[in-house]
């Protein structure tokens, strides 16, 4: 009973203090990007506080991690929209055209990347649309747009990284070292099963390797926490790739047992588990001391470029119709919509399931319109000092920031949306602007938009999970009919499969007994040909 409630964190309101920490967070770093975006008399400072919103996330890696992607991608979106622009200025239509092809490009992009690079890959897409698209009929100003933005971008994200270190928010790596440690407790237990002749349990096994490949993207974060986060980071990826190669044994040594191999295999395979399991050990302590590992494997990730191309192609249609149906409806009164569509289908694509973030959007818009409402024309009322904006955006981003850090999927997921939509519609300048008419047109416009992207992914729907699994159980079997690949390590190989699963059960392969049964086989068989012609970990073979 006392280890339990030793285990419990403190709680503030029956919040945890983290959750509390991280939220006063967000809210100073809003703060202060408004506040040096108003002395600078920055052109777009709501910018600055959506770049906030935007970064807002737990650990100090993370964030600067996601912070050194957006701006990457803020340059190449605003490269995108000058070319854009500069070839197709005369024709409105040509725009439209070259702007869906592109948002299309980068969702297909963001499908072969994972974790804060899918993010730049989509937002390098939907960046057009903030430029380019409303200043279509200025194309002259595109140039003054995207350096402008830039400039708030840059506010924002040093705002972020100066609040989190002043407030000395949590490292990743530390949660990370505690979680991979987890995990090969587990590990151990299912490799010490397979030691002693216990017959293996795949439901084990996959959740297992699950587990293990979902953390790939934060690992990556790991590099920008401090002198020695390169090394962390290498470490980390080192211990991932050792628990699947040491998963894979196990599960080698129980299936070579039930299919009655000789005494000589199947010690062979039990000096394998324990030789695995001692690298795990170095490859683990090196990561909890930050200093480089013995070996570095590269943890690759599984690219599906048929799912890719499809959710890029899909992407194109849905803003295809969206711009037809804008220039419909007269495009002057539209461009802030259509480039909300963008936006809501960039986010969407870096989802497992983009119609159901969209339905999301849909119903967090509404609420935030009307929180924002109640901030705008109740608390602030006409007020323009800055230490009122300041003590009133206190319960709103704090609440929306607090709400992010729940553990349920919609709350979640609504805190996510009301963040950035709070400061996008209330839209913080110096003075305040209090138009009652040009609130209700943006709000209603934001609704439009995620209600026609939901109708335009009715008409066309995302790609299914059905057929998501269907093309990677076939993209397994083709894989075992070609030649081994030269040149790669069989470790980073097996995790690369073991990526594939992980994208797989996403899709709700778990529940699918039958593919899942075919796509562990082409694992186990894959593995087998790799080692049947030698390939061998660059260590081995020196």
């Amino acid at each position: 009973m006392v280890a339990t409630m030793a285990e419990q964190p403190f709680t503030v309101a029956k919040v945890p203090v983290s959750s509390w920490s991280f939220a006063i967070r967000v809210w100073l770093a809003t703060i202060l990007a408004l506040f040096v975006s108003f002395w600078l008399q920055l052109e777009s400072p709501t910018t600055a506080a959506l770049t906030v919103a935007v970064l807002a996330e737990p650990t100090r890696g993370q964030a600067l991690d996601k912070a050194g992607f957006r701006l990457l991608a803020t340059v190449v979106g605003v490269t995108a929209s000058i070319v854009i622009t500069g070839l197709f200025s005369q024709t409105r239509d040509l725009i439209l055209i070259a702007f869906a092809v592109w948002l299309g490009i980068c969702v297909f992009a963001s499908k072969l990347l994972d974790g804060y690079r899918a993010y730049a890959a989509v937002l390098s897409g939907y960046t057009v649309g903030f430029i380019a698209t409303q200043q279509i009929d200025n194309p002259q100003h595109v140039f003054e747009s995207g350096m402008a933005r830039g400039a708030a971008i840059a506010v924002g994200i040093l705002s972020i990284a100066l609040v989190n270190t002043l407030m000395f928010a949590p490292d990743r790596r530390s949660q990370l070292v505690a979680q991979l440690t987890a995990i090969r407790r587990r590990v151990r237990k299912y490799a010490d099963a397979a030691f002693r002749g216990k017959a293996g349990d795949s439901t084990t096994f996959v959740a297992l390797l699950r587990d293990v490949v979902t953390l790939r993207p934060e690992i990556a974060s790991v590099a920008l926490e401090s002198s020695g986060g390169c090394a962390g980071s290498a470490a980390a990826r080192s211990v991932a790739v050792d628990l699947v190669a040491e998963l894979q044994v196990a599960r080698a040594l129980n299936d070579g047992r039930a299919h009655g191999v000789s005494d000589e295999s199947e010690a062979r395979a039990g000096s394998e588990l324990l030789r695995r399991d001692e690298e795990l050990r170095q490859d683990l302590l090196a990561l909890r001391s930050a200093r480089w590992p013995s070996r570095l494997w590269r943890a690759p990730l599984y690219r599906s470029y048929r799912i890719a191309a499809e959710s890029g192609v899909r992407a194109s249609l849905w803003l295809a119709i969206a711009s037809i149906c804008y220039v419909w409806a007269g495009w002057p009164a539209t461009s802030v919509s259509l480039s909300f569509v963008t936006l809501i289908t960039g986010l969407g694509a870096t989802t497992p399931n983009p119609r159901a973030f969209t339905a999301i959007a849909l119903v967090g818009t509404p609420i935030a319109v009307v929180l924002t409402g109640v901030l705008e024309f109740v608390v602030l009322n006409g007020a323009d000092a800055f230490p009122l904006l300041a003590i009133a955006l206190a319960p709103f981003t704090i609440g929306a920031a607090l709400l992010m850090t729940s553990k349920n999927l919609l709350w979640s997921s609504l805190g996510r949306v009301n963040l950035p939509y709070i400061m996008l519609i209330l839209g913080p300048s110096n003075p305040q602007a209090y138009n009652p008419q040009a609130f209700l047109f943006t709000s209603l416009y934001i609704i439009a938009a995620a209600a026609l992207l939901l109708a335009a992914q009715t008409l066309i729907p995302p790609l299914s999970d059905d057929k998501r699994r269907m093309w990677l159980l076939a993209e397994a079997r083709s894989e075992l009919q070609k030649p081994i690949r030269r040149g790669e390590a069989r470790e980073d190989a097996t995790f690369r499969d073991a990526s594939r699963i992980g994208q797989f059960l996403a899709a709700g392969g778990a529940q699918d007994s039958g593919a899942l049964a075919e796509m562990l086989s082409c694992f186990d068989r894959s593995a087998m040909l790799r080692q049947g012609h030698g390939v061998a970990s660059p260590q081995e073979a020196n």
